[in-house]
């Protein structure tokens, strides 16, 4: 089993990426919307997937809502964006009681097809002039509301038995680019991150999983992206957040990373990143990648397991009685 995680091309395995899942042996899969069609198309990719690797292997998603919904109509519901929820409360604990019901009806969404990591919440904090690529996919403008209705989101996930992994450490939220498409540079000073960006990470550190973020920090590390800087995650990360769980990459294809792709998965692995991520489902770019990422062992190892005890325990839940109750909230909001 190898530090990294891939994407796929399509709605089924073919025999080229179920050989490259035996022999490269991911942790996970992630799943895109190329990959879905319908419930029971999505369950038997994800048990294909699980056959191939000859394991219960993580399966990712984004499934956030909004913008960023890979499982939607017809066959499963239209999720409201993350900023939707602060508006929808009458006031603070029936907006953090929303996002929870919202989260845990993704999961029981996931869960039913074999999905059982989900890439939420949020936790970045949007300022003025910074890029929409964030936008309403935060729950707020104040990193205070952001960490308590992150929490809340990512306890309802828990609570049906899927993993949650904030992102993007330590915050996108100020980055004035998409790094989908070009490496944003942030040049705020350390005392105004702390105070905004990183702060809903730290009231959250206890997560059990967390993404990277492809942004410079220029008073931290003015050379390279968080994903690639082990001064970020040394002394922001780990450091004054204070995060234990396994930190995984941001997608090692986006345009915001430079350098061969094995060179990219070197580098993060080396930075102190746990787990590399590549989503494209482009087997010529996600065999470098699998090259550059080591055997999962030691430290990661033991974040990797930790991170998915959650996803063995499943708390009792009405469906049915909490889909009215959010609907008729949610409904309430123009």
């Amino acid at each position: 089993m190898r530090a990294f995680i891939c994407g796929l091309k399509g709605v089924a395995l073919d025999d080229e990426e179920r050989a490259f899942l035996r022999e490269a042996a991911p942790w996970g899969v992630i799943l895109f919307r190329r990959n879905i069609d319908a419930p029971a198309q999505v369950a038997r990719l994800t048990a294909e997937i699980r056959e191939a690797l000859g394991r219960q292997a993580p399966i990712l998603v984004d499934q956030e809502g909004g913008r960023v919904q890979r499982l939607g109509p017809p066959h499963w519901r239209a999720y409201p964006a993350a900023a939707r929820f602060e508006a929808a409360g009458a006031d603070a604990k029936q907006s953090e009681r929303l996002a929870w019901l919202g989260a845990r009806l993704i999961a029981d969404d996931l869960r039913h097809v074999g999905i059982d990591v989900d890439c939420l919440p949020v936790l970045d904090a949007p300022s003025e002039g910074s890029h929409n690529i964030i936008g309403d996919r935060a729950y707020s403008r104040g990193p205070a509301r952001v960490a308590t209705l992150g929490r809340a989101a990512a306890e309802g996930l828990i609570a049906g038995g899927v993993a949650p992994v904030m992102k993007h450490i330590p915050g996108h939220g100020r980055a004035r680019a998409d790094s989908h498409l070009e490496l944003p540079v942030v040049e705020a000073t350390r005392a105004e991150l702390e105070a905004v960006d990183f702060a809903p990470f730290k009231a959250n550190a206890d997560l059990p999983m967390a993404m990277s973020a492809h942004v410079v920090y220029t008073h931290i590390d003015a050379t390279a992206p968080a994903t690639l800087s082990k001064i970020v995650i040394d002394e922001i990360v780990r450091g004054h957040i204070g995060f234990e769980g396994l930190l995984m990459t941001d997608d090692l294809s986006m345009k915001a990373l430079t350098g061969s792709f094995r060179e990219r998965a070197e580098r993060a692995i080396a930075a102190g990143c746990d787990i590399v991520l590549h989503c494209n489902g482009d087997l010529a770019e996600a065999r470098p990648v699998a090259e550059g990422a080591p055997a999962l062992a030691g430290k990661a190892l033991a974040r990797a397991e930790k991170a998915l005890e959650c996803v063995r325990r499943i708390e009792p839940f009405d469906v049915a009685e909490a889909t009215r109750e959010f609907d008729a909230a949610m409904s309430a909001v123009v």
